[in-house]
């Protein structure tokens, strides 16, 4: 899947490295809502098994490709994909803040929407944002998401409480 700027593409064994520093830098483990380091063990058994078909496993993750750079920035996630209601929940990480704000983001979000309306046949898909994590509330709303739902106080920073946004976009 891709477009002229960008290309999603599977796992590859090559990409532990990556996964590695990705899934164990603590600073993003208030948006995957992770609290424990991965072992190299541990992904390697999950890349090993990210060929499954996601009607069985209910998420897919594609990495993110910039042609421009012929490099890989970041990765882009469905997760608690559901058939029968025909929806699923996206994620998106462009992991270095170099490679933030050139449109990445936004042209594998597009790619992906194509890709979920058009291939898996979803009617639906949303995501779940901090109220404070302003560039993703308006990657998200450009392409399309519109804010459903709010819940207060529902992710635990250290001493601190943050209110987490529902986006959703429905297919037409």
């Amino acid at each position: 899947m891709e477009n002229n700027i960008i290309k999603l593409r599977a796992l590859e064994p090559e990409d532990i490295e990556l996964l590695y520093t990705w899934e164990n830098d603590t600073l993003l483990w208030k948006v995957s809502n992770t609290i424990a380091p991965f072992s190299k063990y541990t992904l390697k058994r999950y890349i090993e098994n990210a060929h499954e078909d996601i009607f069985d496993t209910k998420q897919l993750r594609l990495m993110i490709v910039a042609k421009d750079q012929n490099k890989t920035i970041g990765c882009i996630d469905l997760f608690d994909f559901e058939p029968f209601h025909q929806r699923a929940g996206v994620g998106i990480l462009i992991y270095e803040k170099e490679d933030r704000s050139k449109g990445y983001a936004k042209e594998a979000l597009n790619v992906l929407i194509n890709y979920c309306f058009n291939t898996l046949g979803l009617h639906q898909l949303y995501c779940n944002i901090t109220e404070d994590n302003v560039a993703s509330i308006e990657l998200f709303t450009k392409a399309g998401f519109v804010q459903t739902g709010c819940k207060i106080d529902w992710l635990k920073y250290c001493n601190d409480w943050k209110n987490e946004l529902t986006l959703q976009l429905i297919k037409e």
